[in-house]
């Protein structure tokens, strides 16, 4: 699989902007996760309907990744957060796969 960063309107990365924010060993946490994602190995995803899934990264305070499967190649990274604020992540993230898909659909 590959990993790409879903781009707002703005062009910018929801994820990377959150990504940039959290502590280095937390960065190196999310960074094993993401690459065994990559690999195939989705053991700590679960889906949070509406094509979206969360990847839970067993560290800190309940790091999570929100991502979206664009065709079987291809993940999405929408954002990231903590368990903290896990339903408000949830519900940004099944927004900005909303919009990737409407956006997407207009370049065809």
């Amino acid at each position: 699989m590959r990993l790409v960063e879903y781009l707002n309107d703005k062009g910018k990365s929801p994820f990377a902007t959150w990504f940039n924010r959290i502590n280095a060993q937390a960065a190196a946490k999310v960074t094993t996760a993401l690459v065994r994602l990559e690999a195939g190995n989705t053991s700590n995803a679960k889906s949070v309907k509406g094509g979206v899934y969360e990847l839970k990264i067993d560290f800190g305070p309940g790091y999570r990744v929100y991502f979206a499967y664009d065709g079987t190649e291809i993940v999405t990274l929408l954002g990231g957060g903590t368990k903290k604020r896990q339903s408000r992540a949830v519900d940004i993230a099944k927004t900005r796969w909303a919009d990737y898909k409407a956006r997407k659909k207009k370049e065809k």
